[in-house]
């Protein structure tokens, strides 16, 4: 298949929040209360809620910049490309590069909304409604046919989680952005009836449970001292560990259609998971007492979760061990293992030198996407315009060049003494 003939869906991407996202959504009586963003005197723009601070973290939004400007101190909303918080310059940028629709997971309120849970009910699911009302109806109906819509959960509460969506399900959405731990947030684990509701409630709905790493609010911090590659290599990790929790609970026996994506997790760990998993069952279940009724693990692996990647040719190699149609694409905009814009490049050199058929990859980049999303682009964007090339000729005079937009110059071994502060002070907080 020639690139530009691809046509690609990222069911992985972020939207750094603009501040005026609650100005048409959350009732008045709660707007003086509202997160809000504020403008810091080093240049720095933050989202403050009560007593809590929230930065872009500079690895959040890097794309369109050079490497030299990666790190982990926060950023102004002038410091980074406008199609992080922007929609109609986030089509520009996704037409530059030849991206059809894309997944938009959230920054400031956590990938599972925690922020806003609060001791004042009513104020929390006001939030949460209000982020949502934005998210599916300004970002994504914006540009209908360009966005898979997404909601937050009502974390705290399974019957009002269920509620939201439902009532988002009635809206068109069928995703949900949810935690990899529940327990870690201080919440029932997946194990626990508590979320009876919330379970049938997706599968009633077609909704999709995205688990995004990270989640849980937990970083894996191996020692106080080590550098920072060794958690930027940890991170998928924990979606190992949410693999294995959700696919040995009562939920994927319970409710046979449920569906769970492991958003951001890569896949060239998938093969060994599972036959780890199948060999834990044929030894150990006359004592642990799993059934899957007749099945192994690993086909219901393949029954229930889908799997993404950015550029993984260890999962692209092996993905008949995985499940051809439990594999999709992402871009991971505008994070920092994002490979915008050149991410058709990147992909179909990954593809062809790996010999995948044309069909296994219309599956990948978008096929399998449309059919767990329940979404179809193609009622709103033609076929023939959908694709790299033509949405590339669309977009000509776009600019995509790398450049610097830190207005200060930070050294790198200032960058590494901050890191080593934040997780001093992250492990602290742990062991207290």
């Amino acid at each position: 298949m020639d690139k530009n003939d691809m046509i690609l869906i990222s069911v992985d991407d972020h939207i750094i929040e603009p501040p005026d996202m609650f100005k048409n959504h959350l009732p008045a009586k709660y707007a003086a209360d509202a997160p809000r963003l504020v403008h810091l005197d080093d240049g720095a723009d933050v989202w403050k809620f009560r007593d809590t601070v929230i930065p872009n973290v500079a690895l959040n939004a890097v794309a369109g910049r050079p490497k030299e400007e990666y790190g982990l101190e926060p950023d102004g909303l002038d410091e980074i490309r406008p199609g992080c918080y922007d929609v109609d310059e986030r089509i520009k940028d996704m037409n530059a590069g030849g991206i059809l629709a894309s997944l938009n997971f959230p920054s400031f309120p956590g990938f599972a909304g925690r922020l806003f849970a609060t001791e004042d009910q009513d104020f929390s699911l006001a939030l949460v409604r209000a982020y949502n009302d934005w998210h599916v109806d300004e970002w994504c109906g914006a540009y209908p046919g360009r966005f898979i819509p997404m909601a937050l959960p009502v974390i705290w509460d399974a019957e009002l989680c269920a509620a939201e969506v439902r009532r988002n399900a009635e809206k068109g959405v069928h995703a949900l952005t949810f935690t990899e731990n529940p327990a870690a947030l201080g919440y029932p684990s997946f194990h626990d009836p508590f979320w009876n509701p919330l379970w049938k409630a997706l599968v009633d709905t077609d909704t999709v449970l995205c688990v995004h790493i990270g989640s849980s609010g937990r970083l894996s911090i191996p020692a106080v001292d080590s550098p920072p590659d060794v958690m930027i290599t940890l991170q998928p990790l924990n979606i190992v560990q949410a693999a294995a929790d959700l696919l040995w609970s009562r939920p994927v026996k319970d409710y046979p259609d449920l569906k769970i994506a492991l958003s951001e997790g890569g896949t060239g760990w998938i093969p060994y998971f599972l036959e780890r998993v199948d060999r834990t069952f044929e030894m150990h279940s006359t004592w642990t007492l799993q059934d899957f009724g007749g099945k192994k693990p690993s086909d219901i692996f393949r029954e229930h979760f889908l799997t993404c990647f950015i550029s993984d040719p260890v999962g692209v190699r092996l993905r008949h061990d995985i499940g051809v149609d439990n594999i999709s694409w992402e871009m991971d905009y505008p994070h920092s293992d994002s490979m915008w814009p050149d991410a058709p490049e990147v992909l179909h050199d990954l593809l062809t030198r790996e010999n995948v058929p044309d069909d296994e990859i219309d599956k990948i980049t978008h096929l399998n996407s449309m059919r767990w999303y329940s979404f179809d682009p193609f009622q709103h964007v033609p076929k023939e315009k959908a694709t790299v090339g033509a949405l590339r000729a669309a977009s000509a005079g776009h600019d995509v060049s790398i450049k610097a937009r830190s207005h200060k110059h930070t050294a790198a071994e200032d960058k590494l003494a901050a890191f080593s502060a934040q997780i001093k002070a992250a492990t602290a907080h742990t062991a207290s």
